[in-house]
């Protein structure tokens, strides 16, 4: 079985962990609707909850690559190396999504630590299965 390995749970791990960050950011834009009184289907609204909208957008956005990169770095190059890169693109997410919050100008650092972690996710990924390919 393919989650049988401590190191590809960790794996699922961290994509539950993804999946969480992205319920979160969702939440904060049904609260900001409540708070703001936005009602569905409005988008837009006062700075504070279009910045909400505009992380969680952000958020999807970068998730559906990230969660393929991350299974893909797992299952051919090296799972332990995929999860602990996974956390670190979590961390940049966090960061993003509370900067940006507070202040759009400040989203740069996480966004920036989320690109690096996906672009190392992807490059250890294109790296494992050109090494089988030949192999």
């Amino acid at each position: 079985m393919l989650l049988a390995t401590p190191a590809m749970l960790a794996v699922a791990l961290v994509t539950v962990l993804a999946l969480a960050l992205y319920f979160w950011v969702g939440s904060a834009v049904s609260v900001a609707r409540g708070k703001y009184k936005i009602q569905a289907p409005a988008m837009t609204g006062p700075p504070e909850f279009e910045r909400r909208v505009r992380v969680h957008a952000n958020t999807l956005e970068q998730l559906v690559p990230f969660l393929a990169a991350l299974w893909l770095a797992a299952a051919a190059f090296h799972a332990w190396t995929a999860a602990a890169i996974g956390v670190v693109w979590l961390i940049g997410r966090v960061l993003y999504a509370v900067n940006y919050w507070r202040d759009p100008a400040k989203r740069g650092p996480g966004f920036v630590i989320g690109l690096i972690a996906m672009t190392a996710l992807l490059l250890l990924a294109l790296v494992g299965i050109v090494q089988k390919l030949i192999a």
